[in-house]
Parts: C-alpha cells; sequence; structure tokens
C-alpha cells in the first residue's frame, strides 16, 4: 500500500528549566525521521510537526491539540514529565491519537492512547535499590522536584525500604527550576543518610549536585564512595552541564551512551556526522529515536498508520530499530527494556569530561510491570538475585543483575 505524506508530533520543551533533555529529545526524533525519509525503505514519509510548550505542562495539550486538528498528526512523539503527558491524555483521547511516550517514568499507568518505551518501575528504580541497599546500606534520604514523578517514584522507593527493614530519614520536595536548595545540604549533612535519591529534575537538580560537590569537600562522610547520589533519570546530556559535580553519581537506564555492542558502535559512528563528535549521545535522545523507528515499521507491516491498527501490530510481534529489536506489551502498552547500572566518572586535566561506567546489566530486556503486580518486596533488597516472575510465557530474562 502506498502512501503519502505522514505528519508526526514530535513534542518536546526545547526551552525552560529541563530544556536539556528536551533539546535531546527533539534531536532523537528529527534524525530519526530524516533517516526514514532518506533510507528508501518505505511507501512514505514522515512530515515532522514540532511544537515547544517551553516547559509549561499547560503548554503541552494546547500543542497536541494544534498538531491533531490543524495538522492532521494522529501519533505524537514526546512529552517529558508526567504532568505533562497526564496533560495530553484527554487530547489523545479525543483525537483517537496515539501518543508515544518515550521518558522513564513512575509507573502505575496504562493507557490505551499511549505507547510507553520508557522504563517503568521495576526497569528502573527496583534495580536501582537493589544494587545499592547491599552496597552502600539502609537509611536513605529522599529528594523530588514537587509534581507526580517525584511524589510516586518516592513512594515506590519507600515501599523497597520497608520491603527491607529500611529507614526514610528525610524526604522533601521544590518546585520545578527552584535552584534554592540549601536547607536540603543542611538537613542532609545533620541526619547522615547512607544515600540519598535524587528525583529532582533539571535547575534544581544540577544546583543540588553542586552543593553536594561542595559538602563532600568539606565533609568526608558525603564523598560519592560514601553517601552515593541515585538517579533515575540523569542522562549524559546533562554531564557538560554538571562538570565533576556529577562525579560518583549512580543512575540506572535503558541506554547508555557506552553501551558495548556491535549495534551501538554502527549507532553512534552514523550520528557522529549528524550531531558531532563532541555531541553525547542518551536515553532521551534515543528514546524518541527508537519511537520513530518503531512506528514506521509498524505501518510498514500493517499497511495503515490508523493509531489502532499501528498499535495492534506493535504488540503482535518486535520491531526491529537500528540498535535494538523492541517489543511492546499487549496487556500494558509497555516496552520490554534492559535496565542498566552505571556510574558517572569524570577525566581530563580539569576533570570537566564525564562518561557513565556500566557496572551491571540484567541478562535481556525484562517484561514491563508498571504496577509491580509481580513484584515481591521480601526479596528484592536483600542481596539475593530477586528472581521476578514474568507476566508472558516465561521466556523472558528475570531480574538477576550481572557485572558488566
Amino acid at each position: 500500500m502506498a502512501f503519502g505524506e505522514i505528519p508526526v508530533g514530535v513534542l518536546f520543551s526545547k526551552s525552560g528549566s529541563y530544556a536539556a533533555i528536551g533539546q535531546e529529545g527533539y534531536w532523537g526524533a528529527r534524525i530519526a525521521i530524516d533517516e526514514i525519509n532518506a533510507s528508501g525503505l518505505f511507501d512514505f514519509r514522515f512530515l515532522r510537526v514540532d511544537g515547544d510548550p517551553k516547559g509549561s505542562a499547560e503548554n503541552y495539550a494546547v500543542e497536541a491539540d494544534r498538531m491533531m486538528r490543524e495538522a492532521g498528526c494522529r501519533h505524537i512523539i514526546g512529552t517529558q514529565t508526567s504532568s505533562s503527558r497526564k496533560e495530553v491524555l484527554p487530547v489523545m483521547e479525543r483525537g483517537r491519537g496515539l501518543l508515544w511516550y518515550t521518558t522513564p517514568y513512575e509507573g502505575f499507568e496504562s493507557h490505551d492512547r499511549v505507547v510507553y518505551t520508557g522504563a517503568c518501575p521495576n526497569q528502573g528504580v527496583v534495580p536501582l535499590f537493589r544494587h545499592i541497599v547491599p552496597e552502600s546500606g539502609r537509611r536513605a534520604f529522599l529528594l523530588g522536584s514537587n509534581y507526580i514523578w517525584g511524589w510516586e517514584t518516592n513512594r515506590i522507593a519507600r515501599e523497597l525500604l520497608a520491603g527491607c527493614d529500611g529507614e526514610v530519614l528525610g524526604e522533601r520536595y521544590v518546585a520545578i527550576g527552584d535552584e534554592n536548595i540549601d536547607h536540603l545540604i543542611v538537613e542532609i549533612r545533620e541526619k547522615r543518610p547512607d544515600f540519598i535519591f535524587n528525583n529532582l529534575i533539571g535547575e534544581s537538580s544540577y544546583a543540588f549536585l553542586r552543593a553536594m560537590k561542595r559538602l563532600a569537600k568539606e565533609d568526608p562522610a558525603f564523598a560519592p564512595n560514601r553517601c552515593p547520589i541515585l538517579s533515575c533519570n540523569l542522562t549524559e546530556a546533562e554531564l557538560p552541564i554538571l562538570g565533576a559535580a556529577a562525579e560518583g553519581l549512580v543512575s540506572t537506564s535503558t541506554y547508555f551512551e557506552t553501551l558495548d555492542t556491535p549495534e551501538n558502535e554502527d549507532f553512534l559512528s552514523r550520528l557522529e556526522g549528524l550531531r558531532g563528535p563532541d555531541a553525547s549521545i542518551s536515553s532521551m535522545f534515543v528514546g524518541p529515536y527508537e519511537a520513530v523507528w518503531l512506528l514506521a515499521r509498524a505501518i510498514e507491516a500493517c499497511g495503515s498508520d490508523a493509531p489502532d491498527h499501528v498499535l495492534a501490530e506493535l504488540c503482535r510481534r518486535p520491531h526491529r530499530t537500528p540498535l535494538r529489536d523492541i517489543r511492546i506489551d499487549p496487556q500494558t502498552q509497555h516496552a520490554y527494556l534492559q535496565p542498566l547500572i552505571a556510574v558517572v566518572e569524570t577525566t581530563g586535566p580539569e576533570r570537566i569530561r564525564s562518561r557513565f561506567r556500566i557496572i551491571e546489566k540484567t541478562s535481556g530486556p525484562l517484561a514491563p510491570d508498571p504496577y509491580l503486580v509481580h513484584y515481591d518486596p521480601l526479596e528484592s533488597n536483600a542481596g539475593s538475585s530477586g528472581d521476578t516472575p514474568e507476566p508472558d510465557n516465561g521466556n523472558t530474562p528475570r531480574l538477576r543483575l550481572v557485572s558488566s
């Protein structure tokens, strides 16, 4: 079946307090669209329709509505925060479109108008805590930006700690973009946790990490090897902003630029000519990039860009992207993904060049479990492998971390 141009919305904040990751998402989708259009593999072309909500959750719905009503988009790649995703859901319902949500998130959602290709809790926060508690201890301080991601991810952290007789020494929130964090440093210094779980985003997170770097110089008890800072969402896109302030941070993701596979080597080599030799590639870039390729493969396979047909095809079998095959679970519309654990290392004469070194990973992609239905807290953080029951036929690798 031959097509003409298919409009695809690309909805990321390229300005505002979390612009660094928004730019990554935009470029990931843009480069994938350009590749697909130039590939000669498909009987259609994608017409990119851009929207910049400028970091305002309310603007996402306005932009999504414009894309669907005025430009005819039935598929929208993007939205970064959970608040912005929630704002867009009624628009997708009304227009019967499909939102491709590519950011790691707090889970506890499965919407029929969304394909979730970012990590959900059993692919992010759970493996991160399974790594850190045996290594560092069970006394945690929880931080978050004051919106859904921070609240819900910290709620899951509380449950994980409760399952191993851990303790939350403090739980604090600041407004998105707020850099006034001195009171957090004072409290952390007083309570002396074993580790800090940082769910701040954007400028708030950068200010906090810089302040913790200063604290570690004053008091070695807060050095990364003694009081590590954890993140589920800090990426390569933000390392140049932070420099040495990110050193020692432990993060989880389903992609790091240092992933050692032939496919990733080819991918990075190809992108070097498009983004320049010094541009890092992060999961915030890769998620939208892969989503666009998944969309193209599904349209090709089912012969239609109708969202319901595309979704049915996605859930029928895995589809190939330039980096890996991706399978979408038909029950939850979430992707099977491989969790990776990495630590930030800084190098160079002024210790300003940073990279993630992968230290643990699962043996393969994990079945998504956004509601943690199959998660047993009694097995989680006691240092065991914690095999996780799978919601499918049992052929997916279980949650067992192995050294990289």
